[in-house]
């Protein structure tokens, strides 16, 4: 066998004896990194449930219901004995819409039963005014993982993968009574109502530019291109007023919603209606129907076996009560001391970036002081929250009922609160992501950095690893997420997290061909199951290459670091064995580069790899300096 040298492969040299002994669960697709924290936290917080549920002895009210729903999720004779029946109930208001007239008056009733709807309402914070919220809306899903499936050139693939989703979706159609001619009828309209809805709805590439989901018309307008739909009415029946402004996050969709959506397509949608809905509840239904409502995932993703009942009511549960759950695993598994050091390292690597931006040669002194002004306001949320939101005393439900009922009930009470947001002023200390959630996010319209406790463990983190370690895994995490405040999409937001452009032109100017230099060193990147797509992956690309450079500035003015090891635990960090089929799926929906690039690109742009490693013009990992890039 061929011996890597670090200087050709860094991820392969680092992780392939790992990677070697990796087994991907029947389950899942991929292991390693992130999958295999994720597990082991799984693992323990299901054993925390299980002891609870025996003992009958809950911490609080909230964690009460948690366990509560975690037994009838894992009730395989409970769910059985239901069986189809709860989503067809929920399904029947469908029998009453005749007229486009009968869809307007229902049209609220539709929303909180969570029926598919041909376009999708949401309050959300205000990008021009984040400390309020506003009503945006935008097309559905469609029935394949992205639009993109659904281009020119793709039609052998689309028509494969739907042929597949029919198969297993005659399957649940049967189950729900129909004869092989209904679901055949069914199907085809389905199709063809989705074929229309992919035509116009957005991409994954176009939705990673999520600033231009900024769209604000006055209502009236959007009103009258979504007629038949009556906007006006459902906007009252929802808010109870109409909102002057709305936000449209999907223009072209918008503007061709009457050519999706008429007199002519009306039987069509109700079709498509009914088949959508009623495969996407089958997660809450019997083990047979979550057994089959998930198959089409699991086939394109590689995935071998259907989750255990166990995992998937935890799963369940853990989601629905995410952030009671989180703090109970922050305060048991997330030590003080921890929670001190790692503060620490945020703050160093804070005054780095700023030190690095008044350093830079892209942004005019006015615009640096600006930039530094939001580094100053960035909220840093770290291990887990204080308390839990109000909305958790809400979450209560009858637990004779079936599941699906019990989620239902559930989902329902949280659309309601978030429809009431919309004349509540935006909560800043929001959470968005979880205490036990192994990852970690940069949230651009409030400024603020959320980390975690479960991310903050090895190889990421560890009070046992050394400062380099540290810096080479965390702290490079904390850095990549720091930067999204100034990569492509985050640097078009000010201190507040307002859509502000405080960029002068010659500043633009100098950043943007540094982002293109960025598209251009990972676009076109041919791997064993796909070409890497550059303008899709910048953003994060832009993040990993300022974490690294952050990381890296601390590095050389600490004492006694190894470059060597930071270098190893960045490439350790990016650990996964993971399925082709898995793999060739996120090339087209995740806005992240593939693991296998994201440990050996970025240290390719610094000097210290070079001189950690003696890295030469002969060596793999070698980039001439005039292609190499440093964002940030």
């Amino acid at each position: 066998m061929e011996t890597i040298r670090i200087q050709d492969d860094l991820y392969t040299y680092v992780n392939q004896a790992k990677l070697d002994e990796l087994v991907i669960p029947d389950d899942m697709p991929m292991a390693g990194g992130f999958a295999t924290l994720s597990t082991d936290v799984e693992k323990l917080m299901i054993s925390e449930f299980n002891t609870m549920c025996a003992d009958a002895s809950y911490p609080n009210e909230h964690l009460e219901r948690a366990c509560t729903l975690y037994t009838l999720a894992k009730d395989v004779k409970r769910k059985k004995k239901h069986g189809i029946k709860p989503a067809l109930k929920n399904l029947s208001i469908l029998k009453k819409l005749n007229t486009l007239r009968g869809y307007n008056i229902h049209a609220k009733e539709l929303i909180l039963k969570g029926i598919a709807m041909p376009i999708s309402i949401a309050v959300e914070p205000n990008m021009k005014d984040t400390t309020h919220h506003c009503v945006m809306i935008q097309g559905p899903s469609v029935i394949l993982p992205d639009a993109s499936y659904y281009k020119e050139g793709m039609e052998q693939q689309k028509e494969m993968l739907l042929n597949m989703w029919s198969g297993f979706a005659k399957q649940v159609l049967a189950i729900a009574g129909h004869s092989e001619e209904e679901c055949d009828l069914l199907l085809k309209d389905t199709l063809a109502f989705d074929a229309l809805v992919a035509k116009y709805v957005k991409s994954s590439e176009e939705w990673s530019e999520y600033v231009k989901m900024y769209n604000p018309m006055k209502t009236g307008r959007v009103a009258g291109m979504v007629k038949p739909l009556n906007l006006k009415k459902l906007l009252g029946d929802l808010f109870g007023f109409v909102p002057e402004e709305i936000i449209v996050a999907e223009p072209r969709y918008i503007k061709n919603f009457k050519e999706v959506f008429n007199q002519d397509t009306f039987e069509m949608y109700k079709k498509w209606d009914y088949v959508v809905t009623l495969m996407g509840s089958c997660s809450f239904l019997s083990e047979e129907l979550r057994d089959l409502g998930g198959a089409f995932r699991r086939a394109i993703s590689g995935i071998a076996a259907v989750s255990s009942p166990e995992k998937f009511a935890y799963q369940l549960a853990s989601g629905m009560y995410s952030e009671p759950v989180g703090l109970y695993y922050g305060e048991k598994y997330f030590g003080e001391e921890a929670k001190k050091d790692i503060t620490e390292i945020v703050q160093q690597i804070v005054a780095t970036y700023q030190k690095r931006i008044m350093e830079n040669d892209i942004l005019e002194q006015a615009t640096k002081e600006k930039a530094i002004l939001k580094l100053s306001k960035m909220g840093l949320k770290l291990a887990y929250p204080d308390r839990v939101e109000a909305i958790y005393d809400k979450l209560v439900f009858d637990k004779s009922k079936s599941l699906y009922d019990v989620v239902h009930t559930l989902n329902q009470i949280r659309l309601e609160e978030n429809f009431a947001k919309l004349n509540q002023e935006v909560d800043r200390t929001h959470w968005a992501m979880p205490g036990h959630m192994v990852n970690a996010c940069y949230d651009p319209f409030v400024n603020d950095i959320t980390f975690p406790a479960a991310i903050l463990q090895a190889p990421f983190y560890s009070i046992h690893q050394t400062r380099s370690e540290n810096l080479g895994g965390i702290g490079a995490v904390i850095g990549h997420e720091i930067s999204h405040a100034f990569d492509s999409n985050g640097a078009k937001c000010d201190e507040l997290g307002n859509l502000n452009n405080w960029w002068t032109k010659a500043d633009e100017k100098k950043f943007n061909k540094k982002v293109n230099a960025m598209i251009k060193q990972f676009d076109g990147i041919e791997l064993p199951w796909g070409t890497v797509n550059g303008k899709f992956t910048v953003s994060e690309n832009i993040a990993d290459n300022g974490g690294m450079a952050v990381t890296l500035d601390i590095m050389s003015h600490s004492e006694g670091v190894s470059f060597e090891e930071y270098f190893m635990n960045w490439a350790r960090v990016w650990c996964q064995k993971a399925k082709p089929e898995y793999q060739a799926l996120l090339l087209q929906v995740d806005v992240h580069g593939p693991c296998y690039l994201r440990a050996n690109m970025p240290p390719r742009n610094f000097p210290e790899w070079y001189a950690a490693f003696n890295v030469k013009k002969t060596d793999g990992m070698y980039l001439a300096p005039s292609k190499r890039v440093v964002v940030w």
